[in-house]
């Protein structure tokens, strides 16, 4: 009897140890990949896929590197409807268009950072991904005075090197949800677009979409559509948030 109650002891003490050594494994890939295990957003080795999954936001988070025509009316849309969100900006967009930058920034949208010339960042050096976000930094610090510290990867295109560079630099990597692209740069059917919007929605998808005509044609459906469905569209750093 004594042997039995000695391994029973040893065999509680063995299970001890390989909770305290999963738990030590889970905290050690929170610090080496990202993974968030408290967090209700999704992240991946450092790079944001949504906002809040616990909350009922869902951001519209529009990349700005050309399209600048249909921006006015996109802009009277989200007044319209009292819509704020995210613009990602690219620098030589940025650089011919401030007075629509400030537009915008003025409207009460958010403003990220997309980059200096939309390079493939996966495919460039460290150096070169720092040049493309910090000099994107600077010069929108320069023309509304704002500090960004959010960054779109033009064509979603990063790695490790980009991750680390813009983290450095203040930054959030944000990329959109799963199944939630337009993909209006390609396709110019508004129809098509408003259902990639809106299908299978979730709280605290990013939907990635670009000032398009035919973006601007589904807007205030895609807006009024999710609304019904009762969420709350905000901006990324809005749906970032926890839940109070």
């Amino acid at each position: 009897m004594k042997n039995v109650k000695i391994w029973t002891i040893s065999g509680k003490r063995a299970i001890c140890n390989v909770i305290i050594a999963v738990m030590l494994l889970a905290i050690s890939c929170v610090a080496t990949y990202g993974v968030s295990l408290v967090s209700s957003s999704k992240m991946y080795n450092g790079v944001y896929y949504s906002g809040n999954e616990n909350s009922q936001k869902i951001t519209l988070m529009v990349n700005v590197y050309w399209g600048t025509e249909y921006l006015d009316e996109m802009l009277d849309i989200f007044e319209r409807n009292n819509v704020k969100t995210t613009f990602f900006v690219g620098g030589t967009w940025a650089v011919s268009q401030s007075e629509m930058l400030e537009k915008i920034y003025r409207a009460g949208h958010e403003i990220g950072n997309h980059g200096y010339y939309h390079k493939d960042q996966g495919k460039i050096s460290a150096q070169k991904n720092l040049e493309e976000i910090k000099n994107t930094h600077n010069l929108v610090k320069s023309l509304i005075g704002v500090d960004m510290n959010l960054f779109a990867p033009p064509s979603g295109s990063y790695n490790k090197k980009t991750v680390e560079v813009a983290k450095e630099l203040g930054y959030k990597t944000i990329m959109w949800t799963d199944g939630r692209d337009t993909i209006d740069w390609r396709d110019k059917d508004s129809e098509l677009i408003y259902k990639r919007a809106i299908k299978n929605c979730h709280g605290g998808d990013f939907v990635l979409m670009h000032p398009t005509e035919a973006t601007k044609n589904a807007l205030e459906r895609i807006i009024l559509s999710l609304k019904e469905k009762g969420f709350e569209l905000c901006t990324v750093s809005e749906n970032l948030q926890e839940s109070a």
